[in-house]
């Protein structure tokens, strides 16, 4: 089970995020165009977390953040997410915490069962009826996140917040307040926009 961890100092994690935050808005940022969301809607901006998730520095300061961020889910036993987005985030996370006092592991939930060897729709170091924190890279209105949320509860875990990297603050927060989960977006569009 996840354990308080030696918390970061506030100064340390705040100067952390600023330099993230410029990475997404130099990486991750893309203006002008028309470009069709996951939920369906259409922004003259999008926001493609992978250019920052796999960028060395990126991964690392993410890592910290979040790992800062879940010093205080006692109960947390582990962390997830799903395909593909999540991913590097959550392996970033997992690397991060070895060699610490309180190493956590993950796992990912794909978006359709692979047909082939174990046929498993969530990967990784899962167990049913544990407590889980979900992370997504950009939430919007939650659709996506939510798909994660359904496959654990299926398995009887329980989801004690989910972490996002960005909330574009179309409605995510709202679905997942409604569903009873706890919503931590590191950053919002008016950050990354600003």
């Amino acid at each position: 089970m996840f354990q308080a961890l030696a918390p970061k100092p506030l100064a340390g994690v705040s100067k952390m995020k600023g330099r993230l935050l410029a990475i997404i808005k130099e990486r991750s940022l893309i203006k002008g165009g028309s470009f069709k969301l996951a939920s369906g809607t259409v922004s003259d901006y999008y926001l493609d977390m992978k250019p920052t998730t796999f960028d060395p520095e990126g991964a690392s300061l993410l890592a910290d953040v979040i790992y800062a961020m879940l010093a205080d889910d006692l109960d947390v036993d582990t962390i997830g997410g799903l395909e593909l987005g999540a991913v590097p985030i959550i392996a970033a996370v997992c690397a991060k915490s070895w060699g610490t006092e309180h190493p956590i592991s993950g796992f990912v939930v794909r978006k359709e069962r692979k047909g082939h060897g174990t046929d498993k729709k969530i990967d990784g170091n899962f167990q049913a009826n544990s407590t889980v924190v979900l992370i997504d890279d950009v939430t919007t209105r939650g659709g996506s996140v939510m798909q994660a949320v359904e496959a654990v509860r299926e398995q009887g875990a329980k989801v004690k917040r989910i972490i996002a990297i960005v909330d574009r603050g179309e409605g995510a927060a709202e679905r997942l307040s409604q569903a009873g989960i706890s919503f931590a977006p590191i950053f919002t569009t008016e950050d990354v926009l600003g």
